[in-house]
């Protein structure tokens, strides 16, 4: 009644139409409805929805379900060779060329040290991949005739690499009973020590096309090569030890590799089991590396080892990763009737370290594997450690040194990424169709995409005031994975008013700039946190070692984040009375999850909008973007087919707008 009557009073004033007026009153009432700030929107999209133990615990229920049997007695030699293959043909060999992977031995001596205690020293540099050189310590008795069994040592994730205390002090025992022993470097630690070698470059390898288990098996097989191609050496008397990293290096080379005839690993693996209750035990690129765990389990790397002499030492209280309880029902007692089936039962040992008790290699751990080795070569020396500290070198004294130009992890990366080939974009819009298509089918490949839906949105809080409305939900999938959104409407808005689904890489709370300004159009918003975002991290502050995890069962967190995005824009189309919904993000996370989805399934999106987002996924390597700050994107293959442009080609017609974008010196 008031309007009308104001509207009476201006039509006689000279000058005013009172068509203008009317609409300019209706346009600013209809603000005022559905007016919200950041502020205010930032107050509702915080609101927690979801624990990150309840994330945690259905995201670990969701890998147990794919936790492979224990092999059955019958047929398991063939199988164990079928698997051996598998491991490394269709898994560690991903994506890398033939002639690396098969390239000849080349070693270059770089000097010799000289002890007077009946032992040299030979320093060595050994070609891993083509460019792309390690170093190691060759320690070689003097005196005696016939020939010699040889251990292969492999150090974890020290600094000091070959020069670590525990390492020497076993190669000097080893050696002083008259058995060769090999220090061999590690990529990343000791004379490789180098910023672009840290492993979770190893995940940029994935993102090229080359399954970053490839690299570190190479230079691990790389020093056995060595040790079997010595003439004084009796390669049916070979074997491999080390901790940590090194104890994974000892399982999967031991496992993989038939000349290793006794293994000892320190604190390097743990099962499935212990894993997915204990993430952070699997939290490196090359131990937990891509579809390594796809349909087998490392309690299959222990099967492979019988009947050969295998002993599991592990750590009461390791202060680092798999404690000896822990781990112990899964990778040794479940084992001994494997061996058993061979008649080797007592060829399976277990020792439990009680001191220090922590993550170490210490006097009782190395005693314990000097006793093993020499019981698997058949040698009688005592068991008990050789006093060696006065013969130990110094970090500088065991230094080898590089070839110039020495390739790193990431400088393999870029050179593999230098080699990519796409076919082109056909020019017509009917072969375009096509392709489109075919590449549609790649991605979904790729990116393991499985089509979810929606079981249940539960509506766990709401608001209605000051012109705005909004509902809290918690988004259940088909696949018992969750997600959590805010959906936000002026009340003044229509009910089929145009959606949007808003992505932030910091997480919906931090989302209010956009998800206001969408608002403030009379658009109905839904801020979601898919899952590995915001509230929806299995882990804080760094889901890392989930996505690894997921990674290795064969699955891809990129996947698993892109269904639930495609499920939920069905979701809001279907509830709020559109046929499409928009996609705005915000940072290079969201980007590519948006994108992604996009492509797959162009037929459910109208637009994708993009807030600081990146021009190409060259930036990963030419910045380059650390592993951890999106672990999702760093998906086997997915640089190796696809680029941002050729993503929203395959999304027409829906548009690609950017609103903002990085650079690689701006970030």
């Amino acid at each position: 009644m008031r309007i009308h009557r104001f509207l009476a009073g201006c039509s006689h004033v000279p000058g005013i139409r009172t068509f203008s007026v009317i609409l300019g009153v209706l346009a600013g009432l209809g603000s005022g409805w559905s007016q919200t700030s950041p502020g205010s929107a930032r107050a509702i999209l915080a609101r927690p929805i979801q624990p990150t133990a309840v994330t945690a615990d259905e995201l670990q229920r969701h890998m147990m379900t794919r936790i492979p049997k224990l092999p059955p007695r019958a047929g398991w030699e063939r199988e164990s060779q079928n698997l051996r293959r598998h491991l490394l043909d269709d898994i560690a060999f991903h994506g890398w060329p033939a002639d690396w992977v098969k390239s000849p031995l080349v070693i270059r001596e770089a000097g010799e040290i000289e002890t007077g205690n009946n032992y040299r020293l030979k320093k060595l540099q050994i070609e891993i991949l083509p460019d792309f050189w390690t170093t190691a310590i060759l320690y070689e008795p003097l005196g005696g005739a016939g020939k010699r069994p040889a251990v292969l040592n492999v150090n974890g994730h020290d600094p000091l690499g070959k020069a670590a205390e525990n390492k020497q002090k076993r190669c000097i025992n080893y050696v002083k009973r008259g058995i060769i022993a090999l220090n061999l470097e590690w990529v990343g630690f000791g004379d490789l020590h180098l910023d672009e070698d840290a492993h979770d470059f190893g995940a940029h390898l994935d993102l090229v096309g080359a399954n970053a288990l490839g690299l570190f098996y190479l230079a691990t097989r790389k020093g056995l090569d060595y040790l079997a191609s010595l003439p004084e050496v009796d390669t049916a008397r070979l074997g491999i030890t080390g901790e940590s990293g090194g104890g994974w290096q000892t399982i999967v080379l031991g496992a993989l590799d038939e000349r290793v005839l006794a293994a000892a690993e320190d604190a390097g693996f743990g099962s499935l089991e212990s894993n997915i209750t204990h993430p952070i035990d699997a939290d490196e690129v090359e131990e937990t590396p891509t579809d390594f765990l796809a349909g087998q389990d490392y309690t299959h790397l222990v099967a492979m080892r019988a009947p050969r002499p295998t002993l599991l030492i592990h750590n009461a209280e390791d202060t680092c990763c798999f404690r000896a309880a822990l781990v112990k029902p899964y990778i040794y007692d479940q084992m001994k009737p494997i061996f058993a089936w061979f008649g080797a039962e007592s060829a399976l040992g277990w020792h439990e370290n009680l001191d220090p008790g922590t993550h170490n290699y210490g006097l009782d751990n190395r005693q314990t594997a000097y006793a093993f080795f020499l019981g698997a070569f058949g040698m009688d020396n005592p068991s008990y450690e050789i006093p060696s500290g006065q013969e130990m070198k110094t970090f500088d004294e065991l230094a080898v040194g590089l070839p110039k130009d020495n390739l790193t992890i990431l400088g393999v990366a870029r050179k593999l990424a230098s080699r990519i080939e796409r076919a082109p974009v056909p020019e017509s819009a009917e072969a375009r169709k096509g392709w489109a298509e075919a590449e549609r089918a790649q991605l979904q490949e790729v990116v393991r995409y499985k089509p979810v839906f929606i079981k249940s949105a539960w509506r766990l809080w709401n608001t209605k005031a000051k012109g705005l409305e909004t509902l809290t939900y918690r988004f259940d999938f088909s696949n018992a994975l969750s997600a959590a959104g805010v959906w936000l409407r002026g009340t003044a808005a229509p009910g089929d008013a145009p959606a949007t689904i808003v992505l932030d890489d910091r997480g919906k709370k931090e989302a209010g700039e956009i998800v206001s300004d969408r608002v403030n159009r009379d658009e109905q918003v839904l801020a979601l946190d898919l899952l590995f975002n915001g509230e929806m991290l299995p882990q804080t502050p760094d889901s890392t070692d989930y996505e690894l995890i997921v990674a290795s069962l064969g699955e891809r967190p990129l996947g698993i984040e892109v269904g639930q995005l495609i499920a939920a824009a069905r979701w809001l189309a279907e509830t709020s009375g559109n046929k499409k919904v928009r996609l705005e993000t915000n940072g290079i996370r969201s980007q590519v999850v948006a994108l992604t989805a996009a492509a797959l399934d162009p037929t459910i999106f109208s637009e994708v909008a993009v807030h600081r987002g990146m021009k190409s996924l060259a930036i990963f390597l030419d910045k380059p973007v650390p592993f951890r700050s999106a672990p999702e994107l760093f998906c086997l293959d997915f640089y190796k087919y696809f680029d941002l442009d050729r993503l929203a080609l395959m999304a027409k017609p829906a548009v690609v707008t950017e609103v903002r974008s990085v650079s690689p010196e701006a970030e």
